[in-house]
């Protein structure tokens, strides 16, 4: 079997190098020809744990291979995905030009039945259009050639995507014939031997399911969030409340730990897709718009205890920022907590001197020499007045304290992911501040 993916990003490179290694001939395709030249030599453009072995494996082995020129490799082709960006336009909205660019392309260059597989995040009712482009396409060069559309969101999480797909909790596929269901089992049928579930529906509920499933976890972690800020005004500790809801099974433990806003390519892209898309079919998601609200003000929270513990005097002084992506295992910096914060930072006069275990290449490309960019976390905290932990990279968790305090000027920590333990703070000398507690009333 032969499938084709379009897009070499997160989603497309995993779900390419995944099939290839149960033994599906996979080419991979991008315009960038930078990116496909790297690949063909091995450079992988994406930091994912497992990814670049399995990449280097299946080009060996011969299954896995790269292109720029998508009309060239159709033929032979029984299904081709789609995993093009859908960056969101100004309004919100998802921007389907890459995703159409495609299709058009396809219904340009196809000579016989294709499965065309929409495997980026779309809006309900992409699936139609994406039928029609490539239809408009035939009919401009009167070709009659059978053709399915279908949608296959993907639900991988960024530093565990390889394991995601390989065992997947589920497999969402939504299809509009019988012929498309039978090749997509066919397909899946490697992932499928353990049990792992493929959930057919048609399309639009499968394109709705992913910003559904998106959404509501974007919302346990702004409900978290929220529940955090008023457990600090109240005097409770919601480590101790995350527990006592967590218990309970209708909740779960996954998704209601406390922090500094959520970021990365998913959930702030598709909270307000999903956002706008209600609105342009005249209703209203007032849950979701509180979701983002909620989420765009929890980024500045590190900030803000940082300005009330210094008074607002905050020009001259230095902080050491321990973390700079979304979350641990990515280099991924779309929409991370941290820029905010490094922008409220700078705008206040402080330096900041800033480490990240992976993300400092695209940290830099997106900051530029704003900040000063340390060679490991010991080096950011050398006469800094205050210690602010990000991104809960294993490295961070485990301190030397002893070492910290000698190296930084001031012993004050600003933990935006309720790593360390407060008592242990507290005896070891230092200042400390987290989400969800307040820890000078716990100190007194």
């Amino acid at each position: 079997m032969k499938i084709v993916i379009v897009g070499t990003g997160y989603v497309g490179l995993v779900t390419g190098t995944c099939f290839s290694e149960v033994g599906i001939d996979v080419i991979c395709v991008d315009i960038d020809e930078k990116k496909i030249e790297g690949l063909k030599k091995g450079v992988i453009p994406i930091y994912e744990p497992g990814l670049e072995d399995m990449v280097h494996r299946n080009v060996e082995k011969g299954r896995l291979n790269f292109s720029t020129d998508l009309a060239s490799t159709l033929d032979g082709a029984e299904v081709i995905f789609s995993a093009v960006g859908t960056p969101p336009d100004e309004d919100g909205s998802a921007d389907l030009k890459y995703v159409l660019d495609v299709a058009r392309q396809v219904g340009r260059n196809m000579t016989d039945y294709i499965l065309m597989v929409t495997k980026s995040t779309v809006p309900v009712g992409t699936a139609a259009k994406v039928r029609n482009a490539i239809q408009e396409e035939l009919d401009k060069r009167g070709a009659k050639i059978e053709f399915d559309v279908a949608s296959n969101p993907e639900f991988l999480k960024e530093g565990a995507a390889v394991d995601d797909f390989l065992k997947p909790d589920r497999i969402v596929v939504g299809v509009e014939s019988a012929k498309a269901e039978n090749i997509m089992k066919r397909l899946y049928k490697p992932f499928t031997l353990n049990g792992h579930p493929v959930i057919f529906m048609d399309v639009p509920s499968a394109e709705m399911t992913k910003y559904a499933a998106n959404s509501m976890l974007a919302t346990k972690i702004s409900f978290m969030n929220d529940i955090a800020n008023l457990c600090e005004i109240m005097g409770a500790d919601v480590n101790m409340v995350r527990k006592g809801i967590g218990s309970d099974s209708r909740i779960g433990k996954k998704f209601i730990y406390p922090g500094i806003g959520y970021g990365g390519s998913c959930f702030p892209k598709d909270v307000k897709a999903i956002i706008h898309t209600a609105r342009q079919n005249g209703y209203d998601l007032r849950v979701l718009r509180a979701v983002e609200e909620v989420n765009d003000d929890q980024k500045s929270v590190l900030f803000n205890k940082l300005y009330k513990y210094y008074d607002g005097d905050l020009k001259g002084k230095t902080v050491a920022m321990w973390g700079l992506s979304f979350k641990p295992q990515t280099d991924d910096m779309r929409e991370a907590p941290s820029l905010v914060l490094i922008e409220k930072l700078l705008a206040a006069g402080v330096k900041v001197k800033a480490y990240d275990p992976v993300a400092m290449e695209e940290a830099k490309r997106k900051i530029g020499d704003a900040v000063e960019f340390v060679k490991d976390k010991e080096e950011a905290l050398i006469d800094a007045d205050a210690l602010m932990m990000v991104t809960e990279w294993p490295e961070f968790r485990f301190p030397n304290f002893n070492v910290v305090k000698k190296l930084i000027k001031k012993p004050v920590i600003f933990d935006g992911r309720n790593v360390y333990d407060i008592e242990e703070m507290a005896g070891s000398g230092f200042d400390y501040f987290c989400i969800g507690v307040d820890t000078t009333r716990k100190k007194s």
